[in-house]
C-alpha cells in the first residue's frame, strides 16, 4: 500500500453568506477558525488508486462535486468510484454551489461571491487531489473504532416530541495511515453528530474542526480528515458557546488517540470500489391549486417553496418523480468496508447496515458526494417531523420520499458491497 496526504485551505476570502441556518440575513462577520479541503490518496498493492477529500464545509450538491469528478478523471484518471467527496457539514462555513433553495435568499452581488467561491473550491479540490497524488510513498493503514458520548438524538429533546425513540450511534472511525517505520502520517475519523454547536457569524468548522486542530497537535505531523458519519438527526448537546465546541473537539481527539495508542487492525492491501445512481422516488405531489394556495402562506420559506414548484409545473409540466441518489462503498479487502451516503442521513441507516456487515468493520458515511435533502428511514418518515417532511421544503424539493426510500438504499449498498468484494 501507498499513501499520500494534502492539505489547502478553502477559507472564504472576505464576507459572504453562510450555510446551515435559514435565519441568518447578512454576510460572514469574521473567520474564527480556517476551513480546509484535506486529501488522502491511497495506491494498493496493484496499483489502484484511489482518493478520499473531506471538506469543512455544510455540505457539496451535484454542480460542484460533478466538476470536482470530472476535472480528477480527466487530470488525474480516477474513476467516479475511486474519488469519495466528504463534508464536515459545519454550520458556520459558505454556502456552496447556490441553487435554488428556499432557505437562501442572495441578492445578486451575494450569489456572485457565492459562485466564485464554488469556482475556487473546484480548483482547490483538484488542487488537493493532486498534491495527494504527488506525495504517494509506501504505508500501513489500520483501523479501530473509538467512542465518544456528546451526540444526542435531536428528535426527542423537547416535550412534544419525548416519546420518540433515541438512536444514537456513539462509535467514533479511527484508520491511523503509518509509514514503514511506524510513523503516524495521517488520520481519518468519523462520528455521527451534526456540526452545529455554533450559530454566528463566524466562520469556523464548529467542533469537527476544532477536533482536527486537537489531533493534529496530539500527533505532529499527521493530517487529521473528518468522515462525517449518519449524523442527520443527532445534535451535540449542550451547545451555543464556542468552549463547547473546542471541548467535544477535546473529546474526540482523546477518544482518536486512545485508538491510535492501542492495538489496531491492519488493514487489506487491496482496495476495491463501486459507484452508482440509484432512483428513489418522492412520495405523491399535490395537485397545483394546493401550490398556488400555499404561494401566500405566511411562512415565507413554505411561501417560495411554493413559488418554485409552480415555476417548475410551468416549465417541465410536472414535478420531478424521483431523485438520482449516490451510493458508494470502498472495501479494503475483508477487512474495513466504507460506505459512502449521499445527503444528511439519519443514525439508523448506520445502526442498520453496521448490524449487517459487520459492527467493528463498518463505517457509514453520509454528507458524501451529493447533499441535497434529508434522507429519512421509515422510522423516522413515518413519525414525519423535520428530518421526515418539512426539511424538503427548504432543500427546494417536491415533497417527502416514498416509504420504500430506506429499502431502495439499503438494496444498492448490499449490492456495491458484493460488487466490491475481494476477488
Amino acid at each position: 500500500m501507498k499513501a499520500g496526504l494534502a492539505r489547502v485551505n478553502i477559507t472564504p476570502q472576505g464576507p459572504i453568506m453562510m450555510a446551515g441556518y435559514a435565519s441568518r440575513d447578512h454576510e460572514s462577520e469574521g473567520v474564527r477558525q480556517q476551513l480546509f479541503a484535506k486529501a488522502l490518496a491511497l495506491e494498493d498493492a496493484r496499483g489502484r488508486r484511489s482518493v478520499m477529500v473531506t471538506f469543512d464545509l455544510v455540505g457539496m450538491p451535484r454542480n460542484v462535486a460533478d466538476p470536482i469528478a470530472e476535472r480528477a478523471e480527466k487530470q488525474f484518471g480516477l474513476k467516479r468510484d475511486q474519488l469519495l467527496l466528504n463534508c464536515s457539514h459545519t454550520h458556520s462555513g459558505p454556502i456552496v454551489g447556490y441553487r435554488e433553495r428556499t432557505s437562501y435568499r442572495l441578492t445578486d452581488s451575494q450569489e456572485a461571491i457565492v459562485r466564485r467561491y464554488a469556482d475556487l473550491l473546484i480548483a482547490r479540490s483538484i488542487e488537493a487531489i493532486g498534491a495527494a497524488l504527488n506525495d504517494l510513498s509506501p504505508a500501513v493503514l489500520s483501523a479501530d473504532l473509538a467512542n465518544a458520548g456528546f451526540a444526542v438524538n435531536r428528535r426527542r429533546v423537547t416535550a412534544a416530541t419525548r416519546h420518540y425513540p433515541q438512536p444514537v450511534d456513539h462509535d467514533a472511525l479511527v484508520i491511523a495511515v503509518r509509514d514503514t517505520s511506524g510513523k503516524l502520517r495521517g488520520v481519518v475519523f468519523g462520528y455521527a453528530c451534526h456540526a452545529t454547536v455554533l450559530g454566528d457569524y463566524q466562520i469556523n468548522g464548529d467542533w469537527p474542526g476544532y477536533a482536527q486542530e486537537e489531533i493534529e497537535k496530539a500527533h505532529p505531523g499527521a493530517v487529521a480528515l473528518f468522515l462525517a458519519g449518519c449524523g442527520a438527526d443527532q445534535n451535540p448537546l449542550p451547545r451555543r458557546k464556542v468552549e463547547l465546541a473546542q471541548t467535544y473537539g477535546k473529546v474526540m481527539q482523546e477518544a482518536v488517540s486512545i485508538a491510535i495508542n492501542g492495538k489496531m487492525k491492519t488493514l487489506d492491501d487491496s482496495i476495491q470500489t463501486a459507484f452508482e445512481r440509484v432512483s428513489v422516488p418522492f412520495d405523491s405531489h399535490l395537485p397545483r391549486e394546493e401550490w398556488l394556495r400555499r404561494t401566500k402562506d405566511r411562512d415565507p420559506n413554505v411561501a417560495r417553496h411554493a413559488e418554485r414548484m409552480i415555476a417548475i409545473l410551468d416549465k417541465e409540466g410536472k414535478l420531478p418523480e424521483s431523485y438520482p441518489y449516490a451510493v458508494q462503498v470502498w472495501r479494503f479487502g475483508n477487512s474495513f468496508t466504507i460506505v459512502a451516503l449521499a445527503g444528511e442521513v439519519v443514525v439508523d441507516y448506520s445502526l442498520r447496515l453496521r448490524a449487517q456487515h459487520g459492527w467493528n468493520n463498518t463505517w457509514v458515511a453520509s454528507y458524501s458526494n451529493d447533499v441535497f435533502a434529508y434522507i429519512p428511514s421509515l422510522r423516522v418518515l413515518k413519525e414525519g417531523g423535520y428530518e421526515g417532511a418539512t426539511a424538503m421544503i427548504p432543500y427546494g424539493q417536491p415533497g417527502p420520499f416514498a416509504p420504500a426510500v430506506e429499502e431502495i438504499i439499503v438494496h444498492k449498498v448490499d449490492q456495491l458491497i458484493l460488487r466490491a468484494s475481494p476477488k
